[in-house]
């Protein structure tokens, strides 16, 4: 063969080497074990763990041997953002079933309120007696009906997403550079970060009285970043243009069990009294797992408790033409706190709002006299 038709030959055979050794990795026919091909990845399962995951392990010994029942409503992403190809919603709609995890994670006993559609299902095969009691094989005994066989939760947990708010701050850099001839090495490279967050507003509600007696409210943020670069040059009579790039950015469900789990944490502590220098000692102070520069304060203490309500304080029931007269403004009542001031403290302090009136190791909420 002449050099010009092995020169017109080679090209077409390289291209042809290629393009076999990208389908070799797919056949047309199913290997004997069902598959046309093998698919990547290696990477085995994991826990799903969050920083404060510990934490709530670690109220599992103060929870252990209390029959308080919690159950969990709905957890709903109450944001409306949506994917820009409408593909989907850009929230998870299964903050529920973390908040569940979470309440296991901690050993808090559960019982079913979210999805009962089979407990029903088997109640009204049991009552037309067409379910047996599951110990016989064929046709026996049928599954009785006993009042008061299900338990009742004594709270159950409520709320949702409220809050998804893109590029809260921004910043990039970016630059070109090289020589000045036709042909001279030019480069370029950037970096972008951004952040964003989420937030989630929960309440704890006695499920015989349906009074709110816990309330939640946490964001986290968010933060990804891009890293490019990039070299255009020529060789001779060829030339190349090459490029590099990276981008990451902190997963959002994953923010989201985040604060799902924090909330939960700092609920079940309080309901089962745990002291302060044990699971959540670190909450609210620079040792937090994803403490923010709202949060840098000393740890609480065991004597951290909320003054009892003064019995000059006003009853809330009282009707409008029934109030007392409004007090005189004062220096002190002029530089006491705000309502904002006091929220924020007692987010800090985990345990602040417990009672004096409160007996010792009695799993119960915060007093609300």
């Amino acid at each position: 063969m002449t050099k010009r038709g092995r020169k017109f030959l080679v090209k077409p055979l390289i291209f042809m080497v290629g393009a076999a050794m990208l389908t070799g990795c797919i056949s047309p026919v199913a290997d004997s074990t069902g598959r046309y091909t093998a698919p990547i990845g290696g990477a085995p399962v994991i826990s799903n763990e969050t920083p404060y995951s510990s934490a709530l392990r670690c109220l599992a010994g103060f929870t252990k041997g209390h029959p308080i029942h919690v159950a969990v409503g709905q957890v709903a992403d109450y944001t409306g953002k949506l994917e820009s190809d409408s593909s989907g919603r850009k929230i998870t709609q299964g903050a529920a079933l973390m908040a569940m995890s979470a309440l296991a994670k901690a050993g808090v006993p559960l019982v079913e309120r979210f999805d009962t559609s089979v407990a029903e299902m088997e109640l009204k095969y049991a009552n037309n007696k067409l379910i047996n009691d599951g110990k016989s094989e064929g046709p026996g005994d049928y599954r009785k009906i006993l009042a008061g066989s299900i338990p009742g939760s004594d709270y159950y947990l409520v709320g949702g997403i409220t809050e998804l708010n893109f590029n809260i701050r921004s910043i990039g850099a970016n630059g070109d550079g090289g020589g000045t001839a036709t042909n001279a090495l030019k480069g370029t490279a950037g970096a972008n970060m951004y952040v964003m967050n989420v937030a989630l507003d929960m309440r704890l509600v006695d499920t015989n009285t349906l009074e709110v007696v816990d309330v939640i409210s946490y964001q986290k943020q968010i933060i990804g970043r891009q890293i490019q670069a990039g070299v255009f040059d020529f060789m001779g009579k060829t030339f190349f243009d090459a490029s590099l790039g990276e981008s990451a950015l902190e997963p959002i469900q994953l923010a989201v069990r985040s604060v799902v789990e924090r909330a939960v944490l700092e609920m079940t502590s309080r309901l089962y009294r745990v002291p302060g220098e044990s699971c959540t000692q670190s909450l609210g102070t620079s040792a937090d797992p994803l403490a923010d520069a709202s949060e840098q304060t000393q740890a609480p203490t065991d004597d951290s408790v909320a003054p009892t309500k003064s019995a000059s304080a006003e009853p809330q029931h009282l009707a409008e033409g029934d109030r007392a007269p409004a007090l005189p403004v004062t220096e002190a009542t002029a530089n006491a706190p705000t309502t904002e001031e006091k929220n924020d403290e007692s987010r800090k302090n985990t345990y602040s709002w417990y009672s004096a009136a409160d007996a010792d190791g009695q799993p119960r909420l915060r007093s609300t006299e």
